[in-house]
């Protein structure tokens, strides 16, 4: 395991400039190159050497859980890094734009730039952090998969709820509790659980609405397993489906299974979105389709790389992203069919095994 750690360390080592360290404060980013998740930790790369801070609450935790680095105690950071960054040598320390306050900047330039350390707060750190996890390993994959199995089998007990009078807020808690029976450590995001009209949101939040016969119901849902998120979206009819329902749903499908054909190594993200698109413009709804066809998965529910028109990323095999078109018909309803994929060297691995085939409870 401790090589894992250094192998991903490295890929950050190597993009250092001479005398100079990257000081990692994100969670996600911190437990991605330790294995420690938790957000009072500060990770330090120096051109030799690693190091974590914490303070004593969680100093036992870190030393059983960190791989890879010297977990240190620190009892005033400011004092503590200084120490370590003075001890190597170090002359310019990178941080994390992205992640960094306002204030949490003016504290780091006052407080290195006093000693002669420069502070770089660009973007670059962001990036080569983005590239080392948009690629995911298998022990990523496998926690990936771990998570989808739970979240299915949660879902699909679930279902047995959905029935007229039964509301979207009391599905949600009912799907997050079967979900953290079944072995998630917490939900990927606020679950989406809505019906009839509100289907037509696509980030519908769950209320006291009441499913009725001949909603559409949407579930958006997923789960947390070690860090690693799953992510995906069924939409069923309750009791009947009209014949507009059924066309449309349809049309989704169509995109939907469309956007996997397009979907290996070499392609370009953007023309698995147009391929999307195309089915659902070509039936005449493509301005009810305004979100992107799909996002990355990993440690956070959205990553690089957007699968969207604007984006310029090529798909490679390891990355994960979603297969999610929608149509959206505001006052009426909406559908949305999303799995969750890795990419491969001839297609990709679909991580969801649910069926996707218009079900009517």
């Amino acid at each position: 395991m401790t090589e894992l750690f250094k192998k991903r360390i490295n890929a950050i080592r190597t993009a250092l400039c001479d005398k100079e360290a990257a000081l990692i404060t994100n969670e996600k980013n911190i437990g991605y190159f330790c294995g420690f998740f938790h957000s009072e930790g500060y990770f330090l790369v120096t051109e030799d050497k690693n190091f974590l801070f914490v303070d004593f609450r969680y100093i036992e935790a870190a030393r059983q859980k960190a791989h890879g680095c010297e977990v240190i105690c620190f009892h005033r950071l400011s004092e503590d890094l200084l120490r370590v960054l003075t001890e190597n040598e170090v002359k310019s320390v990178k941080i994390e734009a992205e992640s960094v306050t306002v204030a949490k900047l003016r504290f780091y330039r006052e407080k290195l730039q006093s000693k002669g350390i420069s502070v770089n707060d660009g973007n670059s750190l962001d990036r080569e952090i983005a590239e080392c996890r948009i690629i995911k390993d298998e022990t990523e994959l496998e926690k990936i998969r771990t998570a989808q199995k739970i979240a299915e089998k949660a879902y699909l007990e679930m279902l047995n709820f959905v029935k007229v009078g039964v509301t979207e807020r009391e599905l949600a808690a009912r799907l997050e509790f079967l979900m953290k029976m079944n072995g998630a450590e917490d939900i990927s995001f606020d679950l989406i659980t809505i019906t009839g009209k509100k289907t037509s949101l696509p980030h519908g939040v769950p209320s006291d609405a009441k499913i009725a016969e001949g909603d559409f119901f949407t579930c958006d849902f997923g789960t947390v397993y070690e860090g690693y998120h799953s992510d995906t979206t069924r939409t069923v009819a309750v009791g009947y489906a009209t014949d507009e329902m059924r066309e449309i749903y349809g049309t989704v499908l169509n995109a939907q299974l469309s956007a996997l054909v397009a979907v290996r190594e070499g392609a370009f993200a953007a023309e698995v979105d147009k391929t999307a698109r195309k089915v659902i413009e070509d039936a005449g709804y493509g301005e009810y389709f305004g979100h992107a066809t799909g996002h990355g998965v990993g440690l956070d529910i959205h990553e690089v790389p957007v699968v969207s028109y604007r984006s310029k990323e090529i798909l490679k095999a390891g990355m994960i992203i979603t297969d999610e078109p929608g149509i959206y018909l505001p006052g009426k309803f909406g559908v949305r069919i999303e799995d969750m994929l890795c990419v491969t060297a001839d297609g990709y691995e679909n991580f969801v095994s649910l069926p996707k085939e218009l079900i009517i409870l």
